[in-house]
């Protein structure tokens, strides 16, 4: 297996998991019963959890296009040093993202969203350079 397809595997196995923490606060939030009844489902949520929300969404929009071209660079034989060191850069980008999303911390989120965009623009300059 290539270094891209390891980090689209461990990139879909984060973005798997942050559902957990925004879902924890809602069940300690409503209780269990209300939670699994969707009868809570308008209830807020505390600050952090909504940011962890935020974050996971904005995980799931840009998964597709990093999961569309590290399997388009692996279906073209593409794979070189600025791919492998993109896909490492991008799942350290992610996770960065996450956690400062979630914390709050002012630029954090849009540095590491920045980081990660530029990413996959190297590896869609790989595949258009190929």
């Amino acid at each position: 297996m290539t270094t891209e397809l390891e980090m689209l595997a461990w990139v879909s196995g984060l973005t798997l998991l942050m559902w957990a923490p925004y879902i924890l606060a809602h069940l300690a939030n409503v209780g269990v019963m209300p939670a699994l009844t969707y009868k809570a489902d308008g209830t807020a949520l505390p600050d952090w959890a909504d940011r962890a929300k935020r974050a996971h969404n904005n995980a799931i929009e840009n998964l597709a296009p990093f999961a569309a071209l590290v399997v388009v660079a692996n279906l073209a034989g593409i794979s070189n040093s600025a791919t492998a060191s993109a896909c490492i850069a991008y799942f350290w980008f992610r996770l960065a993202h996450w956690v400062l999303f979630v914390a709050g911390v002012p630029f954090g989120r849009t540095l590491t969203f920045t980081g990660s965009w530029l990413a996959q623009i190297c590896i869609l300059y790989q595949i258009l350079a190929s």
